[in-house]
């Protein structure tokens, strides 16, 4: 006997709302729930890459935040800020990348009061081959045509203006 086809649990879901007179709200929780369940594919694609190289995204957007910078270094709470994250979640990952030899904590030059995570050269390396196999393996094939990979950056950059996440 052939498979029959996947039933879409998002699909059911909106035809369930719409069954139980939420119709009007239907197409909104099938958009918050279809990008929930996106970013978990996605999140589980980058992940596969990342883990034999022992990092997660978030410290591999760390990493990769430092050495765009033109030292190498910035300080914690900018790190932070730049990164769209909690600074116990900074410390976190660079508790981590600092065991492993990939960043150290280095005084401020002119801030006494502050500390600059700083990438090592093994950070870089290590940097350069995550992203390297993260462009050949996820980012070159997202799942999408080009053009409905820019159709949905503007639509996602659209929501996250209008959450606060962006200026202007």
């Amino acid at each position: 006997m052939a498979d029959s086809p996947k039933l879409d649990p998002i699909a059911e879901a909106h035809r369930q709302w719409v069954a139980h007179g939420w119709g009007e709200v239907a197409d909104g929780m099938a958009a918050v729930t279809s990008l929930m369940r996106a970013q978990q594919i996605m999140l589980a694609r980058v992940e596969d890459v990342l883990k034999p190289l022992g990092l997660t995204f978030s410290r591999y957007e760390l990493l990769m935040l430092l050495t765009f910078t033109r030292s190498g270094a910035l300080p914690m709470n900018k790190a932070s800020a730049r990164l769209q994250v909690h600074p116990t979640s900074v410390t976190n990952a660079v508790d981590r990348l600092s065991a492993a030899g990939l960043v150290v904590r280095v005084p401020h030059p002119s801030d006494g009061r502050a500390t600059l995570v700083e990438i090592t050269e093994a950070g870089r390396e290590l940097a350069q081959q995550a992203t390297e196999r993260l462009n050949t393996e996820v980012f070159a094939r997202p799942g999408l045509s080009p053009r409905r990979v820019s159709t949905l950056v503007s639509a996602l950059t659209e929501l996250r203006r209008d959450a606060g996440d962006l200026d202007g």
